[in-house]
């Protein structure tokens, strides 16, 4: 495999793709979760290689917060329309109004870890044996330790102590009743991969990617959106910046990040002298240690 050079490793799409075969061969009900975020994004584009001529023979799946970014909604609902794909949407406000779940409160009251259980409920609701996402190893330590078939019990647990080794490119998606797989097609990218690959394969991606003006605040070092799903204080004041996000999140858990990248290449200049890490605007993996993994213990992506 070629060293990062500034162009795309092939071998990673074609690694992909087989993995997207695999599960087609080996599941009956596969599913491919989509946020609208790059990296699903990406995955989508995978999917179309991988059964070209044919349609993508998965469903989208996205578990709506309620609280996400409109640009990413607007954009999620255009690219179903326009590809003519299955798109199931389950909303955390419906497991709130059967007090599945309870909404958090206080100033770092978010939805995202409520999310798990919409997720697990869609699951079961569907029969999907496999959804594939669009995590990467270099993205968070918990998301390094999970393989590329990753078995879920018939809770929706995940045991990071009970994995399957996956030799050269033996895929074993063996399951037993209950249980079902994620999948991680680009497990083995890294975040300059994705870039790449976007520019590329010339992919549409959400206007929040890029440089923009927006209504924010600061708190705890960080530039957090301005939006009536978060709780402020009142010596939080409101201003504009030009900013962009570097991932995508719902609004409650997703910072902002100061920056002038108008254009896909400017985006990679920056990342490329970035001194902080891709998770580092994320506030959710802020509340602990392990916030990540804890989170992935109990079913969450």
């Amino acid at each position: 495999m070629k060293i990062f050079d500034g162009q795309f490793p092939r071998e990673l799409e074609d690694e992909a793709i087989y993995i997207m075969r695999e599960v087609a061969a080996q599941f009956e009900r596969p599913a491919i979760l989509f946020s609208g975020g790059k990296d699903s994004i990406t995955l989508v584009r995978l999917a179309q290689k991988a059964f070209y001529p044919g349609k993508i023979p998965f469903p989208l799946l996205h578990v709506d917060t309620g609280h996400n970014f409109p640009e990413t909604i607007a954009f999620r609902d255009r690219l179903a329309e326009e590809l003519g794909l299955e798109l199931i949407v389950r909303y955390v406000q419906d497991a709130i109004d059967q007090k599945k779940v309870q909404e958090e409160s206080g100033k770092y009251a978010s939805r995202n870890a409520l999310q798990t259980v919409t997720l697990l409920d869609a699951i079961e609701e569907l029969k999907f044996d496999a959804c594939l996402g669009g995590a990467r190893r270099d993205e968070e330590k918990a998301r390094a330790k999970e393989r590329i078939f990753s078995v879920r019990d018939d809770f929706g647990q995940w045991d990071s102590k009970k994995q399957r080794p996956e030799l050269f490119d033996m895929l074993n998606g063996r399951i037993n009743v209950g249980e079902n797989v994620r999948v991680f097609p680009i497990s083995n990218w890294t975040e300059i991969d994705v870039w790449n690959y976007i520019r590329e394969e010339g992919l549409e991606i959400p206007s929040i990617y890029y440089a923009h003006e927006r209504d924010i605040f600061e708190r705890d070092g960080m530039i957090w959106p301005d939006s009536p799903f978060i709780n402020k204080s009142d010596n939080e004041a409101v201003s504009k910046k030009v900013v962009r996000f570097r991932t995508v999140g719902d609004m409650t858990c997703t910072a902002a990040v100061e920056s002038e990248a108008k254009h896909i290449d400017r985006v990679i200049e920056e990342i490329l002298s970035a001194t902080i890490s891709e998770r580092g605007a994320r506030i959710d993996d802020k509340r602990s240690e392990a916030a990540m993994e804890k989170r992935k213990n109990n079913g969450y992506f």
